[in-house]
């Protein structure tokens, strides 16, 4: 199938890959995957349309995004844009005429001018089990709701915010250790067979989307000051924050005047903590800072102090708090 891929970073590089390398390795089972199906073949990508270089910057370094670097390294054509609706760029991808295309976190709700334009339709891949995290932050939000499980799913997308009907869902558990990094980059992987699946299918005429249930929940953008830590939360909620924020935003605390981004946390006990109010520390040695939050009591492990390396709690504590009387309290 001849395709345009819009994507514009990490998350969607394994896709990419998939439909340029077309490895068996990519093909998931699925009940609508034939197991004759020639799942994982090779796709000719005719173009990557991905979001200008600019708009990333870390350390005050311009970059160019992870899928552009990925279509230049697979000899991919790029095409960057300010917005996807500047009429040249939909002239490009008309005279390209392709049969799908493919959309993974590309970041800008494609127009109706676009959607229409393939054959095919424009086929998403959306980590979340639809309708529910419908929106801009479904890994974070799945992890830091406290949800077990999640998943993948491919739709043909509309002018709507993830309301397409939908092709093909994979469910995937969410580990007690994950992350929002580690979470992405297993669904990235999970989602890039799941997408060969469903363009195989696509092909063969042996798969109709369905509507969406008119019950969704939505995973707003996520913002700063979501990162500061509301101690008065339970510590479970406290520990799934800084699992979803990880790597960004990044929670963060403040213990003795200092802002220090917490990277790693662990829970405790859930039971209430008794007369201790919250963010008191009511314990501290080389493993980790226990504190207490509005029901139960978690150990801060793992930490980054302002323009600082990340470091155990221990190695933070030696050589600034000697003193037992030092650390009353954070927040």
């Amino acid at each position: 199938m001849r395709v345009v891929f819009f994507g514009t970073p990490e998350f969607g590089v394994p896709t990419l890959e998939a439909l340029t390398c077309g490895s068996s390795a990519w093909a998931v089972h699925t009940p609508a995957a034939s197991a004759s199906a020639p799942a994982g073949k090779r796709h000719e990508v005719l173009a990557v349309v991905t979001q200008p270089s600019r708009r990333r910057r870390r350390r005050g370094k311009t970059e160019p995004s992870p899928v552009k670097l990925a279509a230049q390294r697979l000899g991919v054509m790029v095409i960057e844009s300010e917005s996807v609706r500047h009429p040249d760029v939909i002239e490009v991808i008309r005279g390209l005429r392709p049969d799908a295309a493919v959309v993974v976190a590309y970041g800008e709700i494609l127009p109706r001018d676009i959607l229409t334009l393939p054959a095919r339709g424009c086929i998403n891949v959306h980590p979340s089990l639809l309708p529910r995290y419908r929106g801009a932050a479904p890994i974070q939000w799945a992890i830091i709701n406290g949800d077990t499980t999640t998943g993948v799913c491919t739709m043909l997308l509309d002018e709507g915010m993830d309301t397409g009907p939908v092709f093909m869902c994979l469910e995937q558990p969410i580990a007690d250790n994950d992350t929002a990094e580690t979470l992405g980059q297993r669904l990235s992987q999970v989602g890039a067979g799941l997408l060969l699946s469903t363009l195989d299918a696509i092909e063969r005429d042996d798969l109709t989307p369905l509507p969406q249930s008119s019950v969704a929940t939505t995973a707003r953008p996520l913002k700063k000051e979501d990162a500061l830590i509301n101690w008065n939360l339970s510590a479970r909620d406290i520990v799934n924050l800084i699992r979803g924020l990880h790597p960004w935003p990044g929670s963060y605390a403040y213990i003795n005047g200092q802002r220090l981004k917490i990277l790693k946390a662990s829970l405790v006990t859930e039971e209430a903590s008794g007369d201790i109010e919250a963010a008191t520390v009511v314990r501290r040695d080389e493993d980790g800072l226990v504190v207490a939050t509005g029901c139960g009591l978690l150990s801060i492990d793992v930490v980054q102090p302002e323009g600082k390396n990340a470091m155990s709690v221990g190695a933070y504590l030696r050589g600034r708090m000697r003193g037992q009387g030092d650390i009353i309290r954070v927040g």
